[in-house]
């Protein structure tokens, strides 16, 4: 089975130094592709970093709703030279972050809508944080026309409401462990509802953790438990789950099989 981790964080400090083993290991159980994902300046260079450091392993940057009111016109500079290094494949993970935040709501929707018109000048997709914004974060994204360049809900959490909403903004759907978490009832409810072209697996390692590992550190190797999970919900075979999964997460970051740094 090959599998794409859509959105991992290796570059936290938690896998620090031991990001070869963790690789490693994820190969072993057939995760073959990964997303790194940033969040901040020095989460966005280390993604850049281990992406040109590994095959298979491609960076995502932006800036995140917590350090958004750091995401200043230097930063945006920063950004735009980023988004045009040939490892990059998305804008991310930007968004809205109402639950528990250092940067007022105001800054957060602001640096949320000016990384979405970056998107729309790049022609680059975004890897969204919704954190108890869900009206928010739709009203933004439909304001921006996100379907023009393309969009996936991170570690969706939603019922099936609000899935067809963002189903209908053209958006790809990716899930975590989260989904294997016996009183996650909504989210159990819109895997079974998402549509086999537009749904994607991801760890967020290091958080998240799926079971059996719920409470442990998560690594990209989970992705395998992910997709089992969502298999079990689906009521599909794994193998069916996985190819979907991986090729959805190919044809949103546009990467290919045969690609080498």
């Amino acid at each position: 089975m090959q599998l794409f981790d859509s959105h991992t964080h290796l570059n936290d400090p938690a896998f620090l130094g031991h990001e070869k083993a963790y690789l490693e290991h994820a190969h072993k159980l057939g995760v073959e592709k990964m997303a790194m994902v940033g969040s901040n300046a020095e989460f966005n260079a280390s993604a850049i970093k281990l992406a040109h450091q590994y095959d298979d392993v491609y960076a995502v940057v932006g800036w995140h709703p917590e350090d958004s009111k750091y995401f200043h016109e230097t930063q945006a500079e920063v950004l735009r030279n980023q988004l045009q290094d040939s490892k990059v494949v998305a804008l991310g993970e930007i968004g809205l972050d109402y639950y528990e935040t250092n940067s007022p709501r105001k800054i957060q929707r602001r640096v949320f809508e000016e990384q979405l018109e970056l998107a729309s000048k790049f022609h680059i997709p975004v890897a969204i944080h919704n954190r108890d914004a869900f009206e928010d974060t739709y009203a933004i994204l439909k304001n921006a026309h996100v379907e023009n360049f393309g969009g996936v809900m991170h570690s969706f959490n939603g019922d099936p409401e609000w899935l067809n909403k963002f189903l209908e903004l053209g958006m790809h759907i990716s899930y975590s462990g989260v989904a294997s978490f016996n009183s996650a009832h909504d989210v159990h409810k819109s895997v079974q509802a998402t549509p086999a072209d537009r749904i994607m697996a991801e760890t967020d390692a290091p958080y998240l953790a799926p079971i059996p590992f719920r409470g442990k550190q998560n690594e990209p190797a989970y992705t395998l438990y992910v997709v089992e999970a969502l298999a079990r919900l689906r009521d599909e075979d794994p193998d069916v789950t996985g190819k979907a999964t991986y090729e959805n997460a190919k044809q949103f970051y546009k990467v290919n099989d045969d690609e080498k740094n």
